[in-house]
């Protein structure tokens, strides 16, 4: 039976992320929609553990827009698919700027009939690929052993280079010289948290430490690698139980 295919959705617009996962039978389609993003860094931020064949990526986005997450994602994961989505005043921009193997240009607003056409040959192409998150599963570990015992390099990098907003596994991997499935199992392995998990932590907990000056939002994010303060706030509340601005004022009311 052919595995089902994973979709990500990257768009600001949340009315055009529903309206995407309710027009589609994707099931037809044998695809189930994964994950959404609403900016290119949130996307590449949770694209490890969301693992998608397709993207759909809107091309006008803040803080990282669609070129930007092509240019990123095309590097690092050469096997997705790609489908840009772009208004029609935005159409031959999108054309001169992305000379990246970019799947598909789809003009907004799309046309059912016409997304499930290019789902159906994307379908044909992913027949034909191998499942690239899932290269690491014939690697043992036997294989690297002579790179040693990575893992405290790793935290040390993450510890010195959390501000860049393009860290994620899959560039630490490449960056090591592993693959990346190996290295999210051996990174869970020995530290008990997966790669994103530790990221997020080390960032927020330098976000914790930034507040306390009463820094704005806006500024922390931008310093600790997440310059999408929607999505900063979002893991700054889930990591410290309070919002950002709440968070700040507790800080200086205990002081």
């Amino acid at each position: 039976m052919d595995r089902k295919y994973r979709v990500m959705i990257i768009d600001d617009e949340q009315s055009a992320r529903k309206l995407m996962r309710a027009a589609i039978d994707w099931e037809s389609l044998n695809m189930e929609v994964v994950g959404e993003a609403a900016s290119g860094i949130e996307a590449i931020n949770i694209i490890d553990e969301i693992r998608p064949d397709i993207a759909f990526v809107d091309i006008s986005m803040p803080f990282m827009d669609g070129i930007e997450f092509t240019q990123t994602a095309t590097s690092r994961y050469p096997n997705l698919v790609i489908i840009i989505m772009t208004a029609i005043d935005q159409f031959e921009y999108a054309r001169k700027c992305v000379s990246l193997p970019v799947f598909e240009y789809m003009l907004k607003p799309m046309v059912r009939a016409e997304i499930t056409e290019v789902l159906e040959r994307v379908k044909a192409k992913l027949k034909v690929s191998p499942d690239y998150w899932e290269e690491g599963k014939t690697e043992s570990l036997e294989s690297h052993v002579s790179k040693g015992d990575s893992t405290d390099m790793i935290k040390k990098y993450v510890e010195e280079n959390y501000g860049d907003p393009g860290l994620n596994l899959t560039y630490i991997a490449q960056h090591f010289g592993f693959s990346a499935s190996y290295l999210s199992r051996k990174f869970k392995q020995d530290t008990g948290k997966n790669f994103i998990e530790y990221l997020t932590g080390i960032r927020m907990t330098k976000a914790m430490d930034i507040a306390k000056s009463r820094v704005k939002m806006y500024q922390a994010a931008s310093e600790v690698g997440i310059p999408d303060p929607n999505y900063f706030g979002r893991c700054f509340k889930k990591y410290a139980g309070m919002s950002y601005s709440d968070y700040v004022n507790a800080q200086n009311t205990s002081a």
